[in-house]
């Protein structure tokens, strides 16, 4: 099990510097992109922020979840695939986990913080 963990760090450091390197770049922003649209619409609709809302709204969670994939979903993906084919180049195999964790990463997780604090600022 330490062995996995040891590749997956080494994995992650090797994608800073290596090829592709400008997705790690570009795909954040891309998120935060559509983070932003969705923020300030929360904002003029008088939505609490997102992902506290997520937790505190169970009823409209579902509701939540699809407009948010709705946003990100395709930046998510795009993350997913480009980690599989910086794998096949550079690895010359593929580890579905590390595609998922850095697709999560680069793409969900910015949309996440970016989304409710454009809609706590923009509501003030």
């Amino acid at each position: 099990m330490d062995d996995i963990w040891m590749r997956f760090v080494e994995n992650l450091n090797d994608r800073i510097g290596g090829p592709m390197k400008f997705r790690g770049l570009l795909q954040p922003l891309m998120a935060c992109f559509f983070a932003i649209r969705s923020g300030l619409k929360d904002a003029c609709e008088g939505k609490p922020p997102y992902f506290w809302a997520l937790f505190t709204q169970p009823a409209h969670r579902a509701e939540m979840l699809r407009d948010g994939w709705k946003s990100v979903g395709r930046v998510f993906l795009l993350a997913l695939l480009l980690d599989v084919v910086y794998q096949l180049i550079v690895q010359r195999f593929v580890y579905p986990g590390e595609a998922l964790w850095v697709a999560f990463v680069l793409a969900i997780v910015p949309y996440l913080v970016v989304r409710g604090l454009v809609n706590r600022l923009w509501s003030r």
